[in-house]
């Protein structure tokens, strides 16, 4: 039996750590003994992990500046003092603090794995978590393998750190297929969808990086041009007061809603029209993903990953240019051509089967095993 850590910051309900609990929900116990190890308890999801998983964390509460404080200490004392235990495999999941630690393993024999989540658009963010661009790419060189969650994410890494560092492969992230169809049949019992107006869906922290500022825009433009939209955002998050001011400004609040963070978001992804990605950056969109497993069609921004979930040409749902103006145009297109609606819904359908859980989550074990 491999012995394998997997390592990251928190536990809380990001993306990457709904991925992570996703996975290690469904790996082969009969083949690895999974330790979760996180740096901050806070906001955690461990009860979520399945009882034979051990979870164990460094400190309750995350603290401003640590990742700063972190990069400046030895990455070999930081894993003598927060990791301490030998496995056979240690899995940085997230970019950061987390591979600068691990990346000081002292144990020649174990192997280390980097997961990388996002397309890096800078060299600073490149770096977060070490002291420099140097330190980062040294620190990455001790890995025995770079897993990317799409390949735009290992191509910005690559040019960043100048050249292929280290083996590398993209894995696309878990998601419980199952489960979220059978979710997604559940009764929405707090809102009533308007059947005689076309409702558009997203699902995210509220957050610059997510685009809903852009989106209360376009929602503006498309009722202006007599559009009949609703639209709905499920998610909590800092920029929530500074969109809401802009709604009630332009007398907006009967057909723009944000519905807060929702335990069972699928239910309401199925229902939907359309669902709406107006992401400035993405590493993989786990949101996209969930709406063609529940058969909604997409329409998405050009960010990371996303030819990958909808296809280069538009086969599978429709990728404008990463601005206002090209996500409105393609939004209108779709919302006024019922047809092309209904056509993307089955294309949604039959693009879901290529993130079946049993196929990403045996990619990973694979990977591991290899190793």
């Amino acid at each position: 039996m491999i012995k394998v850590l997997f390592f990251i910051p928190t536990l809380d309900r990001g993306g990457a750590e709904n991925v992570l609990v996703n996975l290690v929900n469904n790996m082969d116990y009969d083949k690895f003994d999974i330790t979760v190890q996180t740096l901050f308890d806070q906001d955690s999801q461990k009860d979520s992990l399945n009882k034979c998983i051990k979870y164990k964390s460094f400190l309750k509460k995350q603290f401003k500046g640590n990742s700063r404080l972190f990069a400046r200490v030895s990455a070999n004392l930081l894993y003598k003092q927060i990791v301490k235990d030998k496995y056979d495999v240690v899995v940085s999941y997230l970019e950061g603090p987390t591979a600068h630690i691990l990346s000081g393993c002292p144990y020649k024999d174990t192997k280390k794995v980097a997961w990388i989540h996002t397309a890096f658009e800078n060299e600073r963010g490149f770096y977060a978590g070490f002291s420099s661009k140097r330190k980062a790419v040294e620190s990455y060189k001790q890995y025995d393998m770079l897993v990317f969650v799409a390949k735009m994410a290992r191509e910005r890494f690559e040019w960043f750190a100048q050249g292929e560092l280290t083996q590398s492969c993209v894995l696309y992230n878990v998601v419980e297929s199952e489960k979220i169809r059978r979710l997604s049949k559940e009764v929405v019992t707090d809102i009533e969808f308007d059947k005689d107006v076309l409702n558009l869906i997203s699902v995210g922290k509220i957050q610059p990086v997510k685009g809903y500022d852009r989106l209360a825009k376009i929602h503006k433009r498309l009722i202006k041009n007599r559009i009949k939209v609703h639209t709905y955002i499920i998610g909590v998050g800092e920029q929530k007061a500074e969109i809401e001011k802009y709604i009630d400004e332009n007398k907006l609040g009967d057909t723009f809603t944000f519905l807060g963070f929702k335990n069972n978001p699928y239910k309401y992804l199925a229902k939907a029209d359309l669902y709406v990605c107006s992401s400035r950056r993405e590493g993989f969109s786990s949101a996209v993903t969930e709406a063609l497993i529940v058969g909604t069609p997409v329409i998405s921004t050009n960010c990371s990953g996303i030819y990958e979930q909808l296809g280069k040409r538009n086969e599978y749902g429709v990728v404008t240019d990463n601005d206002v103006d090209s996500l409105y145009t393609g939004l209108y297109r779709l919302l006024t051509s019922p047809n092309l609606l209904s056509h993307y819904r089955n294309q949604a359908k039959i693009r879901a089967k290529m993130f079946s859980k049993e196929k990403t989550v045996t990619a990973v074990e694979d990977m591991l095993l290899n190793l």
